[in-house]
């Protein structure tokens, strides 16, 4: 299976095990968990950062699979903070090479991280994940974890 079938085949599963679920760590939970397990030869962290609501320019660890994560992270501040301020996905194919890269774990060599939405279009955290090899994301992988999230937190 490519990459594309498995993103495409994962989404469907995703959808379906949260037919009618509203909880968003559950939401976090299934999806960090299934996109984990789907691609484990490149994701080596998979997870999510929430927005905290008592300091709003903030984020804290959500739900992931992987090694410990960074507890928290300031809009700006590396690749999940500059995601989270530009409201724009990050695709960093050698985080070493970026000034602001935070090591929350010196294995990860590159990193795709995605903003989440709410129905209203508030931001509510970044989905970020690592790999241990260098550009080991590309405008599929974009594509896929953008409309990953867009059908399973904007209700799109």
């Amino acid at each position: 299976m490519n990459k594309i079938e498995a993103y495409t085949t994962v989404h469907q599963q995703i959808l379906a095990i949260l037919e009618g679920e509203t909880n968003l760590t559950a939401k976090m939970a299934t999806v960090s968990c299934l996109l984990a397990q789907a691609f484990p030869e490149r994701f080596f962290w998979t997870g999510f950062y929430v927005v905290d609501p008592e300091k709003p320019s903030e984020l804290v660890v959500g739900p992931y699979q992987g090694t410990l994560g960074c507890l928290r992270i300031a809009f700006g501040r590396g690749v999940c903070g500059t995601a989270a301020e530009t409201r724009q996905t990050q695709i960093v194919e050698d985080v070493h090479a970026i000034k602001n890269h935070i090591a929350c774990d010196s294995r990860t060599n590159s990193e795709i991280v995605v903003p989440v939405f709410d129905a209203d279009q508030r931001l509510i955290a970044v989905l970020d994940v690592d790999s241990e090899q260098v550009a080991a994301f590309d405008n599929d992988d974009r594509q896929a974890l953008e409309a990953l999230v867009l059908s399973v937190f904007s209700d799109g």
